[in-house]
């Protein structure tokens, strides 16, 4: 460690030079998503940082002792750069992997065991690649996480459709997850609009199971300790026919077939009555 140490010392220029010429070598680099100019800084600003960690202890290959705190968090962050704008895991992987060859080479001149000092710079390299390759997965996985979130939000909007009368149309299948969010936002705009009916309207809904089902009475029980009685509305042939196979029992729940009939009964249950208006002509 202390001959690699020396080398990314002593020649840090010459092995920054080509490190950045062996990054925009290698096979499928993308040009088109980061430029030379920015490619050189995050290798310059890496490079601090792994001098100071190295130098910190001759004898340290623990990546994951707190004095390589510095060239995690550049790698964390250069991983969640790369994973935004679009880079696979392998290109970002890349960064790391390709100071091999330019580092080898440097240390091909120096005194001592070459073959200790290739096996040492090996294994710290590799650390940092595989380092780098679950930051990179962390980071997908936290803006796959984000993205689900913010698409389950979009798909429950509860609208206030009447006075005393608010309606959740719902799209894709239901899970744990999303019923949770679905009970939130359905009983937060009960309270909002002291509203007395709620229609749950699932013409969105693929496919209705035994688990989708208890989904929705969870839903319509809690609407009901709030105050207020749901319609689920959107209840097809194909849905009704799957309800009865299961045996499930939505008898104290009111269904209708359609959006428009729901939103009449509603109306009818709220005092109101929606009258045709007479034509101009027959006037």
């Amino acid at each position: 460690m202390s001959v690699i140490e020396g080398v990314l010392r002593g020649q840090r220029e010459t092995l920054l030079a080509e490190w950045v010429k062996a990054q925009l070598a290698a096979p499928g680099v993308r040009t088109d998503l980061i430029s030379e100019s920015e490619l050189r800084v995050e290798s310059d600003r890496f490079l601090t940082a792994l001098v100071e960690a190295v130098s910190a202890d001759s004898n340290a290959m623990d990546i994951m002792d707190p004095r390589w705190d510095a060239v995690r968090d550049q790698l964390t962050t250069l991983s969640r750069t790369r994973a935004t704008r679009g880079f696979s895991p392998t290109e970002t992987a890349t960064f790391v992997f390709s100071l091999k060859e330019p580092l080898f080479e440097l240390l091909k001149s120096t005194e001592g065991d070459l073959v200790a000092t290739i096996w040492s710079a090996t294994q710290l390299v590799d650390g940092l690649g595989l380092y780098t390759s679950e930051a990179y997965l962390r980071s997908r996985e936290e803006v796959i996480r984000r993205q689900q979130d913010e698409l389950i939000e979009l798909s429950t909007p509860v609208v206030k459709l009447w006075q005393g009368v608010v309606a959740l149309p719902l799209i894709g299948t239901l899970d744990s997850a999303r019923t949770q969010v679905v009970m939130e936002s359905l009983l937060q705009r009960i309270v909002e609009t002291d509203s007395a009916i709620a229609i749950i309207d699932i013409t969105g809904v693929p496919t209705v199971d035994t688990m989708v089902a208890q989904h929705l009475l969870k839903a319509v029980t809690a609407a009901r300790l709030m105050g207020a009685d749901c319609i689920i509305s959107g209840i097809r042939p194909l849905i009704a026919q799957t309800i009865v196979h299961l045996g499930l029992d939505l008898s104290e729940v009111t269904t209708k077939s359609s959006l428009a009939d729901a939103v009449t009964v509603a109306l009818e249950r709220t005092g109101h009555q929606i009258v045709r208006r007479k034509s101009a002509s027959a006037e």
